[in-house]
């Protein structure tokens, strides 16, 4: 499927019916935990998407008018659009979307559909007017970050000045400096009613409560099938995080995750990229669940093997080059389900984790994913840019055979 800058691909699981029943039954409960979350991240990404997909979605289930016209042609658009990037702006540039349908039609569509109690001055300012949420996320120099993002990680009416502040604090009081929690990691920063700071943690009983729950019944369903004694600890340390919301608890987890290598199944789930915060500190929810693609991994795992000659004959300057190279983990895997921010633009690759302190001391997993790049070639056949590109005819048969 196409529309406006958007192709849809498929991708297969090959070989999953070779996998154990546990081990199936494992990667259904992983899966589940990686769809439990998808409010969570349309939250995350605007205040108001989650409003706005009701409406969008009410109007559009309930039209019965002419699925035909230019203006329900371009509102079915604006609705795949916003689908697509889990809110009112693009995935990529972070620009909010133009309805190209009138605020006419839009109107009649609503009052037909009998939709109105979905309906506020917000979002159809939102929908309609350009000055408004125009962007996600603000990088322009000069401007206030956070007045100027439409990302929800932090309350109305909190400045950058004020949140740089409240982590600058937290930061100096951290009680290793060397080995510091990701502060402000799994939180919104929002104001009290004496105009103090505080943090809204993302946990069981506190903020996105609900979802959580369902991710950590999911994931308590994970770990009495695990593979190994290893990948149930892990999953049960995960299932701690979100409980408390301690990110000390978190760095534990990662630090079993990177270490659990000896298993087929495996997963991302929490709160993982800070992309969505214009200062970097919040992270957005996603969720993987991707069993090995053993061939492959054959030939990766021979590359993460010499990873200590890669480095040591790297051509970069001798100062940066690591003395010993710790916890190399290259797999190729298979993707079963992908949910939150790794959905539906997904990543074809995973290299976690992100805290500088635990990947020097623990090591990192590489993971390339196998039928997501295979889906991409397969929709790059009879482009041109494999003749445009190739130096030769014997390269282009190359690359067609492998």
């Amino acid at each position: 499927m196409r529309f406006a800058d958007i192709q849809l691909l498929r991708y297969r699981l090959e070989e999953f019916d070779a996998l154990a029943p546990r081990q199936r039954v494992l990667i259904y409960h992983l899966s589940e935990a990686a769809l439990a979350g998808r409010d969570v991240l349309w939250d995350q990404n605007c205040r108001l998407g989650l409003a706005l997909r009701a409406l969008l979605e009410a109007v559009f289930v309930r039209f019965d008018g002419d699925r035909t016209s230019p203006d329900f042609v371009a509102f079915q658009t604006y609705v795949r659009r916003v689908w697509f990037a889990n809110g009112p702006h693009h995935h990529y540039s972070g620009d909010k979307f133009a309805p190209g349908f009138g605020r006419e039609f839009f109107a009649q569509a609503v009052r037909q559909t009998r939709s109105e109690a979905f309906v506020s001055d917000e979002l159809l300012r939102l929908v309609f007017d350009p000055q408004f949420m125009p962007r996600r996320v603000c990088q322009t120099e000069g401007e206030d970050l956070i007045e100027g993002s439409s990302m929800n990680y932090y309350a109305e009416g909190i400045t950058q000045a004020e949140a740089e502040a409240f982590y600058a604090a937290r930061k100096a009081a951290d009680p290793d400096p060397a080995r510091p929690v990701s502060h402000g990691l799994n939180s919104q920063l929002a104001r009290r009613a004496d105009g103090t700071l505080e943090e809204r943690t993302w946990r069981v009983g506190g903020m996105y409560g609900r979802a959580i729950e369902r991710i950590v019944n999911h994931l308590e369903a994970a770990a009495q099938v695990a593979e190994t004694p290893a990948q149930r600890a892990v999953v049960e340390s995960l299932v701690a995080f979100y409980r408390t919301g301690d990110l000390s608890q978190f760095d534990r987890y990662t630090i079993a995750w990177v270490r659990q290598t000896d298993s087929d199944v495996d997963f991302v789930n929490g709160f993982t990229e800070t992309y969505g915060d214009p200062l970097g500190l919040k992270a957005s929810w996603e969720g993987y669940a991707y069993y090995t693609d053993r061939a492959a991994t054959h030939r990766a795992t021979t590359l993460a093997g010499n990873a200590a000659w890669f480095e040591a004959h790297s051509p970069v300057d001798a100062r940066f080059k690591k003395a010993e190279v710790k916890g190399v983990s290259a797999r190729v895997v298979r993707a079963a389900m992908l949910g939150g921010d790794l959905y539906p633009a997904s990543a074809i690759g995973i290299n976690l984790p992100n805290s500088n302190w635990v990947r020097a001391e623990h090591g990192s997993k590489s993971v390339t994913i196998s039928n997501l790049t295979a889906a991409y070639n397969r929709a790059a056949r009879g482009s041109g840019m494999l003749e445009e590109f190739a130096p030769n005819a014997e390269t282009v048969a190359l690359v067609r055979r492998y």
